[in-house]
């Protein structure tokens, strides 16, 4: 062998092993790092969901023939386990995106962290304002913050616009009782409200925020009750059960809606006993409506796998992988920078409507957009075990309907 040949061996072998390299890196799995409550319905809801849209994913050649691996993570409903699990996900498991919470706390706590390691991160079911505003006020820092469902003012604006179409204009209600958990994600939520309810035509007799560890609600429906209104609106998450049991038991006489979300599980009719029969509330999604063409494949593929209708937060973090994945491809790959650049210039129909978030110079910088053709967001009614849709009105696949302890004859003087 001539001494030139010999020489180009070790380039050889090098170029070759490059291109090995290179292939090797094509072949690996794109990892999402997903952090759920798998105690509380939502939460679990969350990571089950987020499987099913890899699984989904990777049934159609994955993305550019990737597969996507997720990775799931149990915060035990615990911020300071929340961080450490985002931590791992990132410094050990190789995750180069994050999928994460509907407790707007944990979703806080874990936000510097997507900042401090360059890692791209969507809240599938938090809603406190703060998590985009943080955004808004220090963009450079936080930019790699999506906001993967509707903030508190959204949720107010739409249960708002709702109750003003369902309980205002046909049974001609006028007043209602804010009555909503003291967490981080009702403070802008009761602001809202306090500002569209009025608009909406409920005159706000009284603001109730009580400790999400309360177990007897009898003296706040006697301490309702007493102001006569003709609706409570509800800013409830963490609680759910207990209130609603005991509005039956007690037989208030007064309408239930505004955001109970644990009811947007099917769960929760079992786990009240029926107790949720006529109650209000927004929700994601519903089995049975189409919000696209992809929200009863999979809400009928999630009943078939788990057994019950997905949480709201099941909708949004299937949605959310997929945004994912279409951003890789988009970006070409997963460097933390492109993907933020493609992330920001998402227009994509998922399971709860068209996403997109808002921009830089938004207050709600990588919000989900709200609006009409894009994402509002159902209210449906528990009634006789189903999830009967009332709003939007175009959606619509029943009419509101009370037990008869609920009696109207407020409304109608």
């Amino acid at each position: 062998m001539s001494k030139q040949n010999w020489l180009r061996l070790p380039l050889l072998a090098g170029a070759a092993g490059l291109a090995l390299a290179a292939a090797a890196r094509a072949e690996e799995p794109i990892r999402i790092g997903v952090i759920g409550e798998e105690s509380a319905v939502a939460g679990a809801s969350l990571t089950k969901a987020a499987q099913m849209a890899a699984d989904d994913i990777n049934a159609a050649g994955g993305v550019s023939g990737r597969r996507i691996e997720v990775i799931t993570y149990d915060d035990h409903s615990s911020a300071a386990d929340a961080v450490r699990a985002f931590q791992r996900a990132v410094n050990q498991d190789h995750v180069v995106a994050v999928v994460a919470t509907y407790i707007s706390e944990v979703a806080l706590a874990i936000e510097p962290w997507s900042a401090r390691l360059h890692i791209p991160y969507i809240v599938a079911g938090a809603a406190s304002n703060e998590i985009s505003k943080q955004v808004h006020k220090d963009y450079d820092h936080f930019k790699y913050t999506f906001h993967g469902w509707l903030t508190s003012a959204f949720i107010a604006q739409s249960i708002c616009d709702a109750e003003h179409d369902l309980l205002v204009v046909p049974l001609h209600m006028k007043t209602a009782v804010i009555m909503s958990e003291d967490a981080a994600w009702t403070k802008p939520l009761d602001e809202r409200y306090q500002e569209c309810l009025p608009k909406a035509g409920l005159q706000v007799l009284d603001e109730i925020r009580f400790n999400p560890d309360t177990t007897d609600f009898t003296p706040i429906f006697r301490q309702i009750e007493a102001k006569h209104p003709d609706v409570i609106i509800t800013g409830i998450s963490h609680v759910g059960v207990q209130p609603t049991v005991q509005w039956r038991d007690q037989q208030v006489p007064i309408a239930m809606a505004g955001q109970s979300s644990q009811a947007t599980t099917s769960t929760f009719w079992k786990d009240t006993n029926g107790a949720a029969n006529g109650v209000i509330t927004a929700s994601a999604a519903t089995p049975g409506v189409a919000l696209s063409n992809l929200t009863i494949p999979f809400t009928e593929a999630y009943q078939k796998r788990f057994g019950d209708s997905p949480s709201y937060t099941g909708y949004t973090a299937y949605d959310a992988i997929h945004v994912l994945a279409d951003a890789v491809t988009r970006a070409g790959g997963t460097e933390a920078d492109k993907l933020v650049t493609a992330l920001e210039a998402t227009d994509l129909v998922g399971t709860v409507g068209r996403w997109q978030f808002y921009g830089k110079d938004d207050p709600f910088t990588h919000a989900l957009k709200y609006g009409q053709g894009l994402v509002t967001g159902v209210t449906f009614q528990w009634q006789d075990g189903k999830q009967v849709t009332l709003w939007p009105a175009d959606k619509a696949n029943g009419k509101v309907r009370f037990p008869s302890f609920v009696k109207l004859q407020q409304a109608a003087n």
